[in-house]
This record gives C-alpha cells, sequence and structure tokens, in this order.
C-alpha cells in the first residue's frame, strides 16, 4: 500500500499535470459514475490528504480516490503510449491539450461536493506531510486507547494520516519499541509523532524511500521485508508476523534483539 509520502508525490504531480488546465476529455469507469462528465471544466489544484488524492475542479465538485494495495495515477504527454497496466484496469482518464491523468485499479473514486470533502477525509487524524500537522492532536488521539498496540495504532488514520506499513516498521525499529508494546507504556511517546513526521519529510522529494541514510538498495530501510535476514545494527535474524485486527492483518517485522518487550506471536515461516 503507498505511504503518505508517496500518495503527496502522486498529488504534487498530478497537480503539476493538470492544475489550471481545462478539461478536454474525462472517462471516470465506475458504474456510479459512469454518466459523470467533467469536461470543459478547470481544475484548480490536486491536495493529498494522508492517502487520499482530491482533485478540486470548479464548479465546486471534487474528484475523490485512494490508491490502496496497488492502485495509481501516471501522467503522460501527448500521443505518449499508455503504459500503466491493461487497459481493463483503467478506472478515470482525466486529459488537458498538453496532458493525460490516467489512474489504473483504483479501488475508490468517487465525485463529491468541495464543501462536503469531510464525508470521505473528515475522520482522518493530522497529516504528517500536510498543512494542518499538530503534533499535540496526533499524540493525544494515539494515547486515547493505552492499551493497544503500538503498531495498530500507527497504522490507524484516525490517529496521524500518512504512516503504512513500512513507516510502522521503521519507526518501531528506530525508537527501539516492540511493535506489540501497549501504546500507554511507550516511554517519551512524543517521539513517536516527531520522528514519524521527520521520516516522511525526508523521503517526500525522494524516488527511493530510505530511512537508514544508506543508499544501497539492500540497505536502505532497516526491517521491513527482511524477514530471516541479518539486523543491519545487531546482526539478530529479522522475524515476520501478522499483527492487527481480524480482516486487517499487516505483515509486521521487527528485530527481537533491538526491539525488546512484547514479542508478539510465532514467526512467520522462513522469518528466523
Amino acid at each position: 500500500m503507498p505511504e503518505g509520502d508517496t500518495v503527496w508525490q502522486t498529488a504534487q504531480r498530478l497537480h503539476r499535470a493538470l492544475a489550471d488546465a481545462t478539461l478536454t476529455g474525462c472517462d471516470l469507469r465506475v458504474p456510479r459514475l459512469a454518466t459523470a462528465d467533467l469536461t470543459g471544466r478547470r481544475v484548480l489544484e490536486v491536495v493529498a490528504r494522508g492517502k487520499h488524492l482530491l482533485t478540486r475542479v470548479e464548479g465546486g465538485l471534487t474528484l475523490h480516490s485512494h490508491l490502496r494495495m496497488d492502485g495509481a495515477w501516471y501522467v503522460f504527454g501527448a500521443g505518449e503510449r499508455w503504459r500503466g497496466g491493461p487497459h481493463h484496469q483503467i478506472r478515470a482518464i482525466l486529459a488537458t491539450a498538453e496532458r493525460t491523468a490516467v489512474g489504473y485499479r483504483l479501488p475508490v473514486l468517487e465525485l463529491l461536493h468541495t464543501a462536503e470533502e469531510d464525508r470521505a477525509v473528515g475522520h482522518l487524524g493530522p497529516d504528517l506531510l500536510g498543512p494542518d500537522w499538530d503534533p499535540e492532536e496526533a499524540l493525544s488521539r494515539l494515547l486515547a486507547d493505552p492499551s493497544r498496540p503500538l503498531g495498530e495504532a500507527l497504522l490507524d488514520q484516525r490517529n496521524l494520516a500518512g504512516i503504512g506499513n513500512v513507516y510502522k516498521c521503521e519507526l518501531c525499529f528506530v525508537l527501539r519499541l516492540s511493535p506489540w508494546l501497549p501504546i500507554g507504556e511507550v516511554p517519551s511517546p512524543e517521539r513517536l509523532v516527531t520522528v514519524a513526521q521527520r521520516l516522511l519529510e525526508a523521503n517526500r522529494n525522494r524516488a527511493a524511500r530510505v530511512t537508514t541514510a544508506q543508499s544501497r538498495p539492500d540497505r536502505r530501510v532497516w526491517v521491513y521485508g527482511r524477514p530471516g535476514r541479518p539486523c543491519l545494527r545487531c546482526g539478530t535474524p529479522v522475524r515476520a508476523a501478522d499483527q492487527g485486527r481480524a480482516g486487517e492483518e499487516r505483515i509486521t517485522f521487527w528485530c527481537p534483539h533491538c526491539q525488546p518487550g512484547p514479542q508478539g506471536p510465532p514467526p512467520r515461516p522462513g522469518s528466523h
């Protein structure tokens, strides 16, 4: 699933391509938008809100999309061959005289009145990369359920918006905290929001995400996606296990030596 920095980059790319231009074509390929047409409207801006994308057009309308696991927006020049997947995976086409934005595999696509955007994003906590970032509010939301495991609390977009599974795992490692530690037991919890915001800010303009300060592809992240491999800090095999409520489980990666405390369920096969 794209993280907040990836969605922020997507919004910037779409904004540069579409903002202040008039749509010469619009094709929204989801049943309830089959008759919707934004052709002739000027695009005002494209912004990210956590992991959500909001394309605002004149007339008080907003096209809301969410990438979830494998959705993507691509921008192509006039006459350029589209290359984002098979045509049957296209869910949205927004064309101007010079650029065409094509949304592939978008699981969420809806047209809202701009004044009613809160219907889609009003539940979100402070955005780590947004103008509304409020570390005190984010911390207050995180600590509202002190018994909740740290990893689950960080992924809950109602607490703070923008952290995905990669940053969840990397943040816990950087702070030497077990992802299963109840968040109410985290020492100096204000560090969570400070370091989280710092990590996303450092990566929002990078093509490749880096949390270790090393540029080698196999050393850009500390633990994410490295089950069974030596911890880059201590050499202990990295572990992996499912974490989360039923139906919402995500794979958590961590180093049992560098991140003492509750160690979660038995290791996944091949993770030790």
